[in-house]
């Protein structure tokens, strides 16, 4: 569980960053699932948007994502989202490393 701390520190950095996915129509399929993962597995945080034509709440689609992924919502903002996941890889734990305790 990420502190509030935790969480402003994580806003802060994602702050700059673009969307790398969008869900549209189709929802949470596997390969999103699968996406995004990855992308969590190279980057430990990144922003995922909703697109107009998708049926769910943003919010919904985020639990689902962190629940299947064991990631954490950091934040939830209109159609996008915010994820961190730490990396297993010590090479990719740039901002595990940054994170204040």
């Amino acid at each position: 569980m990420l502190t509030g701390k935790q969480k402003s520190f994580l806003k802060s950095q994602a702050h700059e960053m673009q969307p790398i996915i969008q869900i549209g129509k189709g929802l949470v399929s596997q390969t999103v699932i699968d996406t995004v993962s990855k992308a969590l597995e190279a980057r430990e945080l990144i922003k995922i948007s909703v697109l107009q034509n998708c049926l769910a709440e943003p919010k919904e689609i985020a639990t689902v994502i962190a629940e299947q992924t064991d990631a954490h919502v950091v934040q939830v903002i209109g159609r996008v989202m915010i994820l961190y996941k730490k990396s297993s890889k010590p090479t990719h734990q740039t901002i595990t490393r940054k994170l204040p305790k």
